[in-house]
């Protein structure tokens, strides 16, 4: 039986339950302010993790980076003849 292709929304990974410690002045400014600390605390987990990948990756290609760039600083850009700007 064929069932008609479906466009549901992504599924969203699920949520691991997580002891964390913080403030308390700055929790209760926080439930004040109507923030979802767990939602705040995710954004800014996420935050540092893509910040730590970038870092990493930048380190694991640095040598193809610095070979790159002595390449364009001797002999200049590949294509720089077919600019128009």
């Amino acid at each position: 039986m064929n069932r008609p292709a479906r466009f549901d929304e992504p599924k969203k990974p699920p949520k691991k339950p997580t002891n964390v410690s913080l403030s308390a002045p700055l929790v209760d400014e926080a439930k004040r302010l109507g923030i979802n600390v767990s939602e705040a605390c995710q954004a800014g987990l996420a935050a540092e993790v893509k910040k730590a990948r970038e870092k990493a990756w930048q380190e694991e290609n640095r040598a193809a980076i610095e070979a790159s760039n002595e390449y364009v600083r001797k002999h200049g850009l590949p294509l720089a003849r077919y600019r128009l700007f």
